[in-house]
């Protein structure tokens, strides 16, 4: 795993996050009258270095493929500031851009779905489906190049020409997520959200997959939010990881330190179901209490504490800020725990 610091420690972010909010509404009865509030997403705030792979993991339902769609626009935040870097000048905010200014800027932005059996149209053949970008972007014109690039970029990512007049299903699913990876990177953009890219296929799948990200990335130039709920998938994969929890951001660090030295219990939690490959090891597994919080009506101070063994009474009357835990001139390692420079947890190893 390569340092997560490597890319210019000085370097302005590529993508910025400021105090990112999503709020559903809930509603009741046929008049649908609002009768409370879910915030998926609460005042998060991340940096994503010019290309690294920045994972995000946490539990289902923690708010992981809101917060990237949020990021990308594809769903409206309530509130907060995306600040994009892609031309190199001052940062402009995403939230604010018209709608013109938005449709030119997200073509240097791509989603990944989580599904690669939904998400490509069975009525289409691969290179219509890939080529699709293009005509709406209008950044290539002319048939015949439109139709090369469509061609060099199923390459790119493990498939071959003859492959083009095809429909999606005559292939597997890995093959059709490297179709959907094509379609993300045929506008070659500077920015990717992976939204659970692997989840829906076999293991042995799997490692491909990822592979072939990694391999993009250093290829293309490319900087990618990964978002996973296995932290295993996150730590072969990504530079940093960001855990997140109830639509918090709990533990921030690079995958090396965050998986040797957790400085969160949720993560240490998570770090207990990565299975051991080596059969002669044994690792406690760390059970957690409770069922995950309610995003309509959180719990007071910590949100974890209800299901954290470290948990005191300060845990249940004060929030803890997302703060700094490294030592002077090490590199950064945020967590929002009271007790997250006492407690010695338990990491993969």
């Amino acid at each position: 795993m390569s340092d997560p610091n490597t890319h210019a420690r000085t370097e302005e972010p590529l993508i910025e996050v400021k105090d990112l909010v999503k709020e559903f509404p809930i509603t009741k009865g046929s008049s649908r009258k609002v009768t409370g509030t879910v915030r998926a997403v609460n005042h998060v705030g991340i940096s994503i270095r010019r290309g690294e792979i920045l994972g995000l993991v946490g539990e289902s339902g923690c708010g992981k493929t809101t917060t990237g769609r949020c990021i990308m626009r594809a769903i409206e935040p309530t509130s907060g500031h995306v600040l994009v870097r892609f031309d190199g000048g001052e940062p402009k905010d995403l939230l604010a851009m018209g709608q013109g200014e938005l449709i030119r800027t997200r073509t240097n932005m791509r989603l990944v779905f989580q599904d690669p059996y939904s998400s490509l149209n069975p009525r289409m053949r691969v290179a219509d489906i890939v080529k699709e970008v293009l005509l709406l972007n209008g950044t290539v014109k002319g048939r015949r190049e439109m139709d090369e690039r469509v061609a060099v970029t199923l390459e790119r990512v493990g498939l071959n020409r003859d492959q083009m007049g095809l429909y999606p299903h005559a292939f597997s699913g890995g093959q059709r997520q490297r179709i959907a990876i094509a379609r993300a990177l045929v506008s070659e953009p500077r920015f990717v959200v992976a939204d659970e890219p692997v989840s829906a296929l076999d293991v042995s799948i799997q490692a491909q997959i990822l592979n072939l990200l990694i391999g993009l990335k250093r290829e293309m130039d490319l900087t990618i939010l990964f978002i996973a709920h296995n932290l295993a998938v996150v730590a072969h994969a990504c530079d940093r990881i960001a855990v997140m929890y109830l639509g918090e951001i709990v533990e921030l660090a690079g995958s090396d330190a965050l998986n040797t030295a957790p400085r969160h219990p949720y993560t240490e939690a998570l770090l207990s179901a990565v299975p051991e490959p080596d059969p002669r090891k044994k690792r406690p597994r760390i059970t957690l209490t409770g069922e995950i919080g309610d995003l309509s009506d959180l719990p007071s101070g910590c949100a974890f504490h209800p299901r954290c063994r470290y948990a005191k009474d300060v845990c249940r009357k004060e929030k803890p800020p997302l703060e700094e835990t490294a030592v002077p001139g090490a590199d950064s390692h945020l967590a929002a725990c009271h007790f997250a420079r006492e407690l010695k947890l338990e990491g993969c190893r």
